[in-house]
């Protein structure tokens, strides 16, 4: 077993049309994945991740299965080209917001079927938990911690939440709430000479407390679903730390629809009990470019294609 290795698993934002074919077409172990997710959903995914309408794949209940489809087929054909299984390639797993679910599935606490099925229902939760138009969310690039907090306090309406919701790297933040406060933070990090404030093109207050209609829902459906010990622990976004105890995993996984993603404390965590690898495993590098803002400690590299995986045999 690799003990200082890390895989981990991109969430929303990552996707792009095509992603994943590479391992599609040339390992029969990744086809596979893309069919038992299809055969889950009792849809073509598939076709909707090789086509060529972005806007529906970014549509959030098809960008969360099809997210984690590719980690897992990328995963799968990193184990046939290794002649290894994810237990000795790497001693723990994390993953951002719904890469969590990928982290899972690959470590083996979800089947694929059961952590499709969820994500189909998560993305459609969280896309009905707010009434339209009424939250959103804003990266604020550039700002220290203090910053953030003053921020939060001055840009926040009285009776109004306004929250971090992903805590990524050093200067970059992701703020979540109602939408006039949202509205006021752009502003106001003008005022506090924060560098960027961008409101984000999303559909929800994600990771916030105004997801709590998608939080009852998620507590219903998990509770459905089959959740064994993996076969290597799972950094929770909601914690910064690791876990392998199935309950808690449940119970996290609750937690994680209203609560912060904690990326930057995540990646620290890893990086203090001594891990100096990380593979993004599926689409985009959006992980590998956080994590080496965190943590100079930390090695990233991401792995998609074929190619990727031959590139890195030596270092996997």
């Amino acid at each position: 077993m690799n003990k200082k290795t890390i895989f981990a698993f991109p969430g929303q934002g990552s996707q792009f049309l095509g992603m994943g074919r590479s391992v599609f077409d040339n390992y029969q172990v990744s086809k596979d994945v893309f069919l038992e997710v299809n055969d889950a959903l009792n849809y073509n995914l598939s076709d909707i991740i090789f086509g060529n309408d972005i806007e529906k794949l970014t549509l959030t209940n098809n960008t969360q299965p099809a997210l984690m489809c590719v980690s897992i087929a990328v995963l799968k054909a990193i184990e046939e080209e290794m002649g290894k299984k994810i237990e000795d390639l790497c001693s723990i797993v994390c993953g951002h917001s719904l890469g969590e679910y990928s982290a899972l599935c690959a470590s083996g606490a979800i089947s694929l079927s059961d952590t499709t099925r969820i994500l189909a229902i998560r993305g459609n939760a969280m896309n009905n938990s707010a009434p339209n138009g009424t939250g959103g969310m804003a990266a604020i690039l550039g700002a220290t911690d203090q910053q953030i907090l003053t921020l939060l306090k001055d840009s926040r309406i009285d009776g109004e939440v306004l929250v971090i919701a992903n805590n990524n790297s050093c200067g970059q933040t992701v703020i979540s709430g109602s939408i006039a406060s949202i509205n006021k933070s752009i502003e106001v990090a003008k005022f506090l000479g924060i560098k960027r404030a961008i409101k984000l093109p999303v559909s929800g207050p994600f990771h916030s407390p105004l997801m709590y209609k998608a939080k009852e829902e998620m507590q219903i459906a998990l509770n459905d679903i089959k959740i064994v010990k993996p076969k290597i622990p799972v950094i929770a976004n909601y914690t910064a730390e690791a876990t392998s105890d199935p309950e808690e995993i449940r119970n996290l996984l609750v937690q994680q629809i209203t609560g912060a993603v904690r990326w930057r404390e995540s990646i620290t965590y890893a990086e203090n009990i001594g891990y100096t690898r990380l593979f993004e495993i599926g689409a985009g590098t959006i992980l590998n470019g956080l994590t080496k803002r965190i943590s100079s400690n930390i090695n990233a590299l991401s792995i998609e294609t074929k190619d990727e995986i031959i590139a890195n045999k030596r270092m996997l």
